[in-house]
C-alpha cells in the first residue's frame, strides 16, 4: 500500500483540520484559512473538505499541502509523522477508522438520490407557497399552500442534515426516509406534479 492511500484511510480531513489548529464548529464547518473567512464556510467531511466561499477543496492530503506549502508527497510525509504512520506496517489505525463508517460507500448513492428528491420537493413547496397563497382574509386556502405551510420547515431541515450533518447522522437519516417509505412517496407525488403540469400546458396549448 501506498503512501498516499495509507495516510488518507488512517487521518481523516477533520481530524488533520483539528491537529493543525482548524476550530471546528458545528456540523463539521470551519473558517477557511485559504481566504479571509469571517464566518464557518468550508465543510469538513470524512474524506474531503469543501469551501462554499471560494471553492478550495480536496482530500487530507490537499489540505495539509495548502496549509503548509507542501507538495503533496511532502505534506502525505508529514501527515505520516505528526500521526504515528508508519508507511512500512499495515495501517491498523487505519482499518479502525474506517470501519467506523462501514455504510459510507454503500450510501452514497442513496443520499444523492434522497437529497435530489427532497431538493425538488423543495422547490415545489416554495413555488406553491407564493403561488397559491390567499388574496384575501376570506379565500378558501389551497391545499397545496397549506401542504407547503406545513412541510417546509421539515423538508429544509432534513436537506440540511443530508448537506451538513455528521456521517453517522446522515445515513441513520436516509436509512429512516428509506425504510418509512418517504422518498418514494416523494418521488412518486413529484412525477404525477409534472404530467399534470405537462398536461395543462398542452391544453392550453391547444
Amino acid at each position: 500500500m501506498d503512501l498516499f492511500t495509507q495516510v488518507k484511510m488512517a487521518v481523516s480531513v477533520k481530524e488533520a483540520a483539528e491537529y493543525y489548529g482548524l476550530e471546528v464548529k458545528r456540523g463539521s464547518m470551519v473558517c477557511c484559512p485559504f481566504h479571509n473567512d469571517h464566518t464557518p464556510s468550508m465543510k469538513l467531511n470524512e474524506d474531503y473538505f469543501y469551501c462554499f466561499g471560494c471553492g478550495a477543496t480536496g482530500d487530507v492530503i490537499d489540505l495539509v499541502a495548502k496549509l503548509f506549502n507542501l507538495s503533496s508527497y511532502d505534506a502525505a510525509k508529514k501527515l505520516a509523522d505528526d500521526f504515528g504512520i508508519d508507511p512500512d506496517k499495515p495501517p491498523a489505525a487505519a482499518a479502525l477508522r474506517k470501519t467506523k463508517y462501514p455504510l459510507a460507500k454503500t450510501f452514497q448513492n442513496e443520499t444523492l438520490h434522497c437529497q435530489r428528491i427532497l431538493c425538488d420537493y423543495l422547490h415545489l413547496l416554495e413555488h406553491w407557497k407564493v403561488q397559491y397563497a390567499p388574496k384575501t382574509p376570506e379565500d378558501t386556502l389551497d391545499d397545496r399552500f397549506v401542504e407547503a405551510c406545513q412541510m417546509l420547515d421539515y423538508i429544509e431541515d432534513l436537506t440540511d442534515i443530508l448537506t451538513f450533518a455528521e456521517l453517522e447522522v446522515r445515513v441513520k437519516t436516509v436509512d429512516m426516509l428509506q425504510k418509512d417509505g418517504m422518498i418514494n412517496r416523494l418521488e412518486e407525488r413529484l412525477k404525477r406534479t409534472a404530467k399534470e403540469v405537462d398536461a395543462r400546458d398542452e391544453t392550453e396549448i391547444g
